[in-house]
């Protein structure tokens, strides 16, 4: 069992490595590039990235517990974080350290109330899988017990001692970094950082809880019970605890194991493609969805000679329910995003509940369509081939204007964005070549057909709108025209706005620079005549200097 000292030692720990993080992340991308040094801060860019992922590798295998789960979620960031940080994290899922059976067997003896020779036939004390929180052990069950269940080979999933004390620790380091993010207006103005803790808080309290962890399993199966393609393995509910978790033995080949697959006669490609089209499934059929679908937790299982295979999922600690107005709303960006609709997707981004109703969205869907005409359609592999410099100046206007809109990240949401981007991610290492629109399209056109009534009334509404504005067009041209000669016209232009505004900025930390300099050296000239004079002459430089480093931090 952990200790106090142990357990403070830890939440030290953790608040230690991200108050380095925030204070380089601070200095380098936001403190430097506001005083003209972008390109210093750039060149050493992939360097310190790399530095932060062996850091944070370090930290998440010693500590284990929930800095795994951040560490397999940035691992499997193939399409959006930087090789940097992916390569270094790729194996992190693998290196949990495993605990000493004896601790298993005693934790899993007092909550089954038997011993473990009595429960069971044999179990195998070299563990199958050491995750974050738990253990898993093969097993075989007794006689009586494989008589009443039907199963006879399982798997023994057994809680880590003392992981509800190290989740609360982790859960108390987790909220005070949000509490420092809160502090800072860029992030306060748009992302509800406590909020989001909270989330991820309840999550992880239900994961730890193996008995909710049964309930979701069958409640998956059920939804899946005529689906060829999904598996679920069985429970022995009599062997099964809020700790210890009894279920089927279904060990086959992982489904990021792209050599066995192919050694069995498998197309990985054919299985990032079936991969992507379930996982949709439970986002837009279901509304229920594996929230953690790693490596890890998804095998494909070979049946037959025939070359036929099905995916078997398991730990389903971690679920994910999508509230029919944000299933609909994703819907909207699924259809819109087949049809390279810039308009449509951020009207379902609005819908989703992501940008607020006050949000000037022109620039947006400006943006939009220019990401569609330039890279619509595009696989991972292509993207790669684009010329960086592109991405770049469209990363940087994009970025700018993102930043410039109020944003938030509606409930229940976060567990969406995790799946997608494991799911996104886990189809590029299957398969390079892999195109994202390729599966959206058809599945898309799934979605129109089964709206069936609704999109008929969908477009029945764009044309009475049409009809309507269509009605009105001759008095607002009239209305128009009048104002113009009235010179009662004015034309926002954002783009152009924040361009001046940055343009207004920069003139005024040139002008605080010269300042600056100039004060500086009138002090040290006159200080050796008049010392006062002199001395109150370089300490009010400061002024200017802090001005030049600080202007444009402030709110835009």
């Amino acid at each position: 069992m952990i200790d106090s000292h142990a357990l403070r030692a830890r939440y030290r720990r953790i608040l230690r490595f991200a108050s380095i993080f925030l204070a380089q992340a601070w200095w380098f991308e936001l403190v430097l590039p506001r005083v003209g040094l972008s390109r210093l801060a750039a060149r050493g860019r992939p360097r310190r990235l790399q530095h932060l992922a062996q850091r944070f590798h370090v930290l998440a295998v010693d500590l284990g517990g929930l800095m795994i789960k951040v560490g397999q979620f940035m691992s499997s960031r193939l399409d959006v974080l930087p090789p940097e940080i992916t390569k270094e994290l790729e194996g992190l899922q693998d290196e949990v350290p495993a605990v000493p059976f004896d601790e298993i067997r005693a934790l899993a003896e007092a909550e089954l109330g038997v011993s473990l020779d009595r429960a069971f036939s044999s179990v195998d004390p070299v563990p199958l899988a050491a995750a974050s929180l738990g253990q898993a052990h093969r097993a075989v069950l007794s006689d009586a017990d494989a008589a009443d269940t039907g199963l006879r080979d399982v798997v023994i999933k057994v809680q880590r001692p003392g992981i509800e004390r190290i989740v609360d620790v982790d859960l108390r380091a987790l909220r005070k970094v949000a509490g420092w993010l809160m502090r800072v207006r860029l992030v306060s103005d748009r992302v509800d950082a406590n909020r989001l803790v909270e989330e991820f808080a309840a999550t992880s309290l239900e994961e730890i809880d193996y008995l909710h962890e049964a309930a979701n399993a069958e409640r998956f199966a059920q939804n899946f019970a005529d689906d060829a393609r999904v598996a679920v393995p069985e429970l022995a509910w009599e062997r099964c605890t809020r700790r210890v978790l009894t279920l089927q033995d279904v060990t086959a080949i992982k489904i990021n194991d792209v050599d066995a697959l192919r050694a069995a006669g498998i197309d990985p490609r054919e299985v990032a493609d079936e991969f992507a089209a379930v996982m949709f499934d439970q986002l837009f059929v279901h509304g229920f969805f594996h929230a953690d679908p790693h490596p890890g937790n998804i095998f494909v299982t070979p049946v037959g000679d025939a070359g036929g295979w099905h995916f078997t999922f398991i730990d389903f600690g971690m679920m994910g329910a999508v509230p029919d107005g944000l299933r609909r709303g994703l819907r909207r960006v699924l259809i819109a995003a087949a049809a390279r609709d810039g308009k449509g997707m951020v009207t379902g981004i609005q819908d989703i509940g992501v940008l607020l109703p006050s949000a000037d969205t022109t620039e947006l869907e400006r943006a939009m369509t220019t990401l569609f005409s330039r890279f619509g359609g595009m696989g991972f592999a292509e993207l790669q081939d684009v010329d960086p410099r592109e991405f770049r100046a469209f990363a940087t206007e994009f970025g700018d204007l993102v930043r410039s809109l109020p944003f938030q990240l509606p409930e229940n949401f976060l567990l969406t964005i995790r799946a997608m981007s494991l799911t996104s991610g886990m189809c590029s290492s299957l398969d390079p070549a892999f195109n994202i629109w390729d599966a959206v399209e058809p599945y898309s056109a799934q979605l129109i057909r089964a709206e069936g009534g609704n999109a008929v009334k969908d477009v029945a509404s764009r044309a009475l709108s049409l009809a309507s504005t269509l009605a009105r067009l001759p008095q607002r041209v009239d209305e128009l025209a009048t104002r113009i000669d009235e010179g009662r016209v004015a034309v926002q232009t954002p783009q152009l706005d924040r361009r001046l505004a940055r343009l207004d900025r920069t003139v005024g930390r040139v002008v605080s620079a010269v300042l600056f300099a100039g004060l500086l050296v009138a002090g040290v000239i006159l200080r050796r005549d008049d010392a006062v004079l002199g001395t109150v002459l370089m300490a009010a430089s400061g002024l200017p200097l802090l001005h030049a480093l600080l202007a444009g931090l402030r709110r835009r």
